[in-house]
């Protein structure tokens, strides 16, 4: 029986991966990542090459929907080290029978909860607090030339972002094609 509490959505592949914590009088101590659990779990086995950390000072802060495309597509494991966020991912796998949807989900430090993120999706997420930071694990190395995105406010995505008129964020990510207009680097075979 699996330590790691697993939560599996109607889009294949992307789950949400929740640790056992202990708790004392000290406080709390948790595994936040552990291979042998993971791989006991029935999770796909992934070489993670590089942490990222990122901090948000203000609510709202929208980073994404983002994506690096193949031959250095990245798979993601994200989790909130202080803070609360709300996380969205888009399938982008052509032929995928949910191709265009998304899902989505609230991460708290509290939770010690982290997002699987497989190749093949578009994601980002909106800060709910100040001062919130994530850290996401990736199982390629950050390379520029193959960066992509969609519009995070696409209509025909249906996320329901919690902060969609105040917001805080890149340039870049407001002009990103919508879904009907991107030609995605991804599909189920990727």
């Amino acid at each position: 029986m699996s330590k790691l509490k697993i939560t599996r959505f109607p889009i294949e592949g992307p789950v949400l991966v929740e640790p056992p914590v202990r708790g004392d009088d000290r406080g709390w101590f948790c595994e936040t990542w552990n291979k042998a659990d993971w791989a006991e779990a029935g999770l796909p086995e992934i070489d993670w090459v590089q942490d990222n950390e990122a901090f948000s000072a203000a609510p709202g802060t929208t980073r994404g929907l983002h994506f690096q495309a193949p031959p250095h597509a990245q798979a993601k494991l994200v989790r909130v080290l202080r803070g609360e966020i709300f996380d969205a991912i888009v399938d982008l796998r052509i032929g995928s029978p949910t191709y265009g949807k998304h899902i989505h989900v609230t991460l708290t430090a509290k939770s010690q909860a982290s997002f699987f993120v497989p190749v093949g999706f578009a994601h980002g997420y909106q800060t709910l607090t100040t001062n919130a930071q994530v850290a996401y694990k990736v199982s390629d190395y950050y390379a520029p030339q193959c960066e992509g995105g969609l519009l995070w406010t696409d209509v025909g995505l249906d996320i329901p972002w919690p902060k969609p008129d105040d917001v805080v964020m890149a340039g870049r990510d407001f002009t990103w094609p919508a879904l009907r207009d991107l030609k995605s680097p991804f599909s189920t075979s990727t």
